[in-house]
């Protein structure tokens, strides 16, 4: 597995972790619909985080959550429109980014919720 596919794994290894620890239910990983793929969908309350998880180790050129834009937002709108509506859910849907910056051997993680409000 290419070094890049291994730093993104283990940068949503850790997500989950810290979502759990957070009292999130981790209802799916790498879920897909059609060209999308949603990292992690999880559920606190009344509502259903679609979190896309950006692992890098390297800030300079684009952060972690810059990278997101809005082709891949508009997959990942449409992907979580069609988990409700296969799961039957009422909820509230935010989306998140959870971006990870490693930097020796240490990862500093900030989870941004309703991160599109932003773009």
């Amino acid at each position: 597995m290419a070094s890049h596919n291994e730093l993104g794994r283990k940068g949503e290894a850790l997500t989950e972790e810290y979502l759990l620890r957070n009292g999130y239910q981790v209802l799916a990983k790498n879920w897909r619909y059609l060209k999308a793929e949603i990292d992690i969908i999880a559920k606190k309350g009344d509502v259903l985080a679609i979190i896309e998880v950006k692992t890098r180790t390297s800030v300079d050129i684009i952060s972690p959550e810059a990278a997101v834009n809005s082709k891949k937002i508009k997959l990942l709108v449409a992907a979580a429109n069609e988990y409700v509506i296969q799961n039957d859910l009422d909820v509230e849907v935010r989306f998140d980014i959870v971006a990870i910056h490693k930097k020796n051997e240490k990862y500093n993680m900030n989870h941004i919720k309703d991160a599109f409000l932003f773009f």
